[in-house]
């Protein structure tokens, strides 16, 4: 009787593990099938995610979409880029319209365990600000009683905002609109006296959508907390681990100085960590179903954090941003990868 017994409780534990083993790599095979990687994307945000006037795609989300492309496929530009609304994003991640989601979204509790997600490591820690025209007269969010303020509805924005009114028992007006194209014409139309956004977007509107920037200051409050990252499906580890570490190679490739101009040259480095993130030694690419050469292909073809960080948001682009807390963690930021071992 003890045998059956002991058979018995083998068998009902053997049931999870076969189900999740049969899971296991389904998105990664159909990347693989399909010959490229799905990405969703932000409909038009200068810096993180939009085309340019050749119809190219560039930001910040988009080469970790790229990233993950060359580490997956070996070649960055095996992507299928499908730009996606707030509203829309969860959504086409949970169908599986696409692969991963890579669409400036913030990490929250709700999203990683309501929604099934699993949040890749943060790409750009943000926060939440509110944007104003100078004419407005004020220099504080808190001087803001009775304002009108314009939302993206769907977001975290819109609940933080009115956290913020809350907690300083001030009222205010909210004017929420679906798309972010259409609330950034509400702010500049004077629909509104306040935008509220990430910082780093409201950053964007007044580099690329206003007549004059120096019109507009962004109020020196920031309510929130938003680590923005990609995002796949639960159930799929071996996806979730090969998305997670593309994005853990190009921070671990800033932190030991490999570019993507150097990179060949750094192949010959003694530097064990560095032998073992390009692929020399280690076997570090089989233990992610990948080729050895996973992490080389992303720097060489996407280049670092701090490449991919300077081009599309950095001090020589438009948006002029600080590296702030995206500096790596030994320069005093929060920017920081396990061990490649």
């Amino acid at each position: 009787m003890k045998k059956i017994i002991v058979a018995s409780v083998a068998a009902a534990l053997a049931v999870p593990l076969y189900s999740e083993n049969a899971r296991a790599g389904a998105t990664f095979d159909a990347v693989k099938a399909r010959g490229e990687v799905i990405c969703g994307v932000h409909t038009g945000l200068p810096g993180f995610g939009a085309p340019d006037d050749k119809g190219n795609w560039t930001g910040l989300d988009v080469d970790f979409c790229r990233a993950v492309a060359a580490a997956a496929l070996g070649d960055a530009k095996k992507v299928k880029f499908v730009p996606l609304t707030a509203q829309q994003r969860f959504t086409a991640l949970q169908s599986g319209e696409v692969d991963v989601l890579s669409r400036n979204t913030t990490w929250t509790l709700s999203r990683d365990t309501d929604l099934g997600l699993n949040f890749a490591p943060t790409t750009y820690y943000d926060g939440q600000g509110f944007l104003v025209a100078k004419a407005l007269g004020v220099s504080s969010a808190k001087e803001m009683e009775g304002a009108t303020v314009c939302v993206q509805t769907g977001t975290t924005t819109e609940l933080n905002m009115a956290d913020f009114f809350r907690a300083n028992e001030m009222q205010f007006q909210p004017l929420t609109i679906e798309s972010y194209e259409e609330v950034t014409s509400a702010f500049l139309s004077g629909r509104c006296d306040a935008l509220t956004s990430d910082a780093s977007q409201l950053a964007t509107i007044r580099a690329n959508s206003t007549r004059n920037p120096s019109d507009y200051v962004i109020l020196p409050e920031i309510i929130s907390k938003e680590p923005l990252g990609p995002a796949v499906r639960h159930g799929d580890d071996e996806w979730f681990d090969l998305v997670k570490w593309s994005v853990f190679a190009t921070i671990e490739a800033e932190e030991k100085g490999i570019t993507s101009e150097n990179v060949d040259s750094m192949m010959d480095s003694p530097d064990p960590n560095i032998q073992r993130l390009l692929g020399v030694t280690g076997e570090m690419g089989q233990k992610l179903h990948v080729d050895d050469k996973w992490a080389y292909n992303i720097i060489k073809q996407v280049g670092n954090y701090g490449e991919i960080f300077e081009r599309n948001v950095g001090a020589d682009s438009p948006l002029e941003l600080s590296r702030g807390l995206n500096a790596l963690w030994i320069e005093g930021g929060l920017m920081y990868a396990p061990p490649v071992r």
